[in-house]
């Protein structure tokens, strides 16, 4: 007798499986959330050079996997993207391109990739939903690794109509947790100032914080994007991409995320803002209405603790951590 389809053992490929997200996924996994019938692989850069065509090819041929969490991306910074846009576009196509393609010809059931809120419409209206990725173009600071990223949504849409794959994506908000890159010049802005008051701290120094504290963000704890990784991975059933992220509500001032880090950080000393330094967009709302359809109860980590967490963490694992 044929075992029941939810029984057959799953093979999951975690590509970008050493970075922010990955390591989330790698927690929550061995923290019980996993399941008997799931064997996951965490595969990073080492394991495969994911621009190659030929070592994608290997890496499926040596894990054979039935679904796969694609993470894996060639990012940086704001000074980082404005210098190389053409090397974001080339590189990101070419990771895409391969990997998707790979899932395909080794019949991989499902894939999801994984997006970013920088690939919304530079001018728009607030909130942005799903429907509105196209609708124009993205800021022109990064527009080559948003418009490859953008991609992944075409290719999902294609290998679906083209050979009936199950390709979705889901698109974060500011994602931030243990395991970030907490580069002070070129990393996002949360380990950046986790960062920044560690050394303040050190140093007894005032803490400077570039801009005015005012512009706005949805902040999402690396562990709870992580268990909302596995449901889309075994419940979300759409190819249309879907928005992970707290509520509008819960926008949180940079002003705000500072003092949640200095109160975490338990920092005594003085806090700036250097106003000479531009704010960079002032929101990006995203609508996490599609998600409170779909998991009304779900339940975020309250800012300050996930705040506290994450400083915890890069506290103790200052030595190895990335910067």
């Amino acid at each position: 007798m044929a075992e029941p389809a939810g029984m057959k053992p799953k093979r999951i490929l975690v590509t970008g499986g050493t970075g922010l997200v990955g390591r989330a996924i790698e927690k929550v996994v061995a923290d019980g959330e996993g399941r008997p019938d799931e064997e996951w692989i965490f595969v990073c850069s080492k394991d495969a050079d994911l621009t190659n065509a030929a070592e994608t090819r290997a890496l499926y041929e040596k894990h054979r996997p039935t679904h796969v969490i694609h993470l894996a991306a060639l990012v940086g910074g704001l000074f980082k993207n404005l210098k190389y846009n053409l090397d974001f576009w080339r590189k990101n196509m070419h990771i895409n391109d391969n990997v998707l393609h790979s899932a395909y010809e080794f019949g991989v059931q499902k894939v999801v990739s994984c997006l970013s809120t920088c690939i919304f419409p530079d001018k728009t209206t607030y909130p942005i939903d799903e429907t509105m990725i196209h609708n124009g173009p993205p800021h022109s600071s990064n527009f080559g690794y948003s418009y490859a990223k953008r991609m992944i949504d075409v290719q999902n849409r294609g290998y679906f109509e083209q050979h009936g794959c199950r390709f979705t994506a889901v698109i974060p908000t500011n994602v931030f947790g243990p395991h970030d890159n907490y580069n002070i010049e070129d990393g996002h802005v949360l380990p950046g100032l986790i960062h920044k008051v560690y050394l303040a701290k050190k140093n007894g120094t005032a803490l400077t914080v570039w801009g005015t504290g005012k512009p706005r963000r949805q902040f999402i704890y690396s562990l709870d994007l992580a268990r909302l990784f596995l449901w889309v991975l075994r419940e979300y059933d759409e190819v249309e991409p879907i928005i992970l992220s707290v509520g509008e509500e819960d926008e949180v001032s940079i002003r705000e995320a500072a003092e949640s880090v200095v109160e975490a950080m338990d920092f005594k000393g003085e806090l700036a803002f250097d106003t000479t330094k531009s704010d960079g967009q002032f929101k990006k709302t995203a609508s996490n209405g599609k998600l409170s359809r779909y998991l009304p109860d779900f339940q975020f980590t309250p800012f300050k603790q996930a705040v506290k967490e994450t400083c915890d963490w890069f506290n103790v694992h200052y030595a190895i951590a990335r910067k």
